[in-house]
């Protein structure tokens, strides 16, 4: 893969509260993976999951909120393999396409009605058929010495079939898997390429972005010797050239967003992936990221976005998480209490102020660019930076 940095960035740069790299700004919609879950492991819980009830993708409401008021172009969309497509067919190119209907209504919204771009985001671990208990529950796709395993080739035919249904959207970015895991790297590599060859079979252009191993953990990227996503990741082949890394980087103890104390310096954290970017010419997103309401997140947040601004290989960020089902539940970052989610108009337990109004404006909003692309096909090289329209 070969990537240029654009002009307009360095134009951009010379612009008061204009960004000089990042391109796509945002959030994380969560919700369209809920409603699975079984504390006694029971396979097939919540599927196919009644829309509306068990689940749901956006809050069409809230999704005006970050737009038209925070100003933000970029929504990721979360759902799940099983949903798409059914396990008694099994992972490919059949899909529920009543399922998928409500998906494309979500997707439309971001991108048709509100003019922003919407990542696509099977949340499912590189996993597929039980997702009763993720993220560990399901097959490692591809493993072929597992036989309850869908193939790494009905992973392409899932992805070149969703492509075909998005290829004349040039807001939409495909977002190749959520957090791949505990898995042979060559593997993860074979299924990302086998995604990437069916998208461009399909005649889709659009921007794809391929997490690594190990949680796609930006601090991990170097991690593991042979294993190490550092080792694969840039093996992957894109003939579009417009493919970028998507990485997720949380802020406490184990990197895991559970915790409310900011303990890991993302700075000193993210230089050895953001060196590797740069060594293979790559651009990155970070997908994932969060913090709780304290004084330490906030400035371990600020210089997190700082970072990414001041380092032109990283193009575009989603925060964790809003979502129309959070309620009072936090989605990270708080030792399970009940702080709310970075949805608007969203509360804490007992009516408080939820994270949107305690981490969101205070803190993330502020390093939302002024300026950011609000037309144009995604590309790693990001386009025309001016304010919302």
């Amino acid at each position: 893969m070969k990537f240029s940095a654009s002009s307009a960035a360095a134009c951009a740069a010379l612009l008061p509260g204009a960004s000089a790299t990042i391109y796509y700004a945002g959030v994380a919609q969560s919700g369209g993976e809920f409603g699975v879950w079984s504390d006694t492991s029971v396979k097939g819980t919540g599927l196919p999951g009644q829309f509306g009830v068990d689940y749901q993708f956006i809050s069409t409401s809230g999704v005006d909120v970050m737009v038209d008021e925070n100003k933000v172009n970029l929504h990721r969309i979360a759902f799940l393999l099983e949903r798409m497509c059914p396990p008694a067919d099994g992972l490919g190119a059949k899909f529920n396409e009543t399922h998928f209907g409500f998906f494309k209504e979500a997707v439309d919204y971001v991108t048709v009605t509100k003019g922003a771009y919407a990542i696509l985001d099977p949340h499912n671990y590189m996993r597929y058929n039980d997702p009763s208990q993720q993220p560990f529950s399901g097959s490692v796709i591809g493993n072929t010495s597992d036989p309850t395993a869908a193939t790494t080739a009905q992973f392409g035919e899932f992805w070149g079939e969703l492509a075909k249904r998005f290829a004349d959207n040039e807001k939409v970015i495909f977002g190749l898997m959520n957090e791949p895991h505990d898995m042979p790297s060559s593997l993860l590599l074979d299924n990302l390429q086998a995604a990437v060859d069916a998208i461009r079979a399909a005649g889709a252009t659009n921007l794809i972005i391929a997490p690594g191993n190990s949680w796609t953990g930006g601090h991990a990227w170097t991690e593991g010797g042979a294993e190490a996503s550092s080792e694969w990741l840039h093996k992957l082949v894109d003939p579009a050239n417009n493919t970028a890394i998507d990485i997720h980087e949380y802020l406490d103890e184990d990197f895991s967003g559970g915790h409310t104390a900011c303990t890991q310096d993302p700075v000193t954290n993210l230089e050895e992936v953001t060196a590797w970017l740069k060594e293979h010419n790559l651009k990155a997103m970070i997908t994932e990221f969060g913090g709780s309401n304290t004084t330490e997140c906030a400035t371990m947040l600020t210089d997190l976005l700082d970072y990414m601004a001041d380092n032109d290989v990283w193009i575009g960020w989603t925060a964790w998480a809003a979502g129309p089902f959070w309620g009072t539940y936090s989605p990270c970052c708080t030792d399970q209490y009940q702080f709310g989610s970075l949805e608007p108009g969203s509360k804490a337990i007992g009516g408080s102020q939820s994270l949107y109004d305690t981490v969101w404006l205070p803190v993330l909003q502020k390093k939302v660019p002024a300026k950011l692309q609000w037309s144009g096909p995604a590309s790693v090289d990001g386009g025309e930076l001016t304010e919302k329209p």
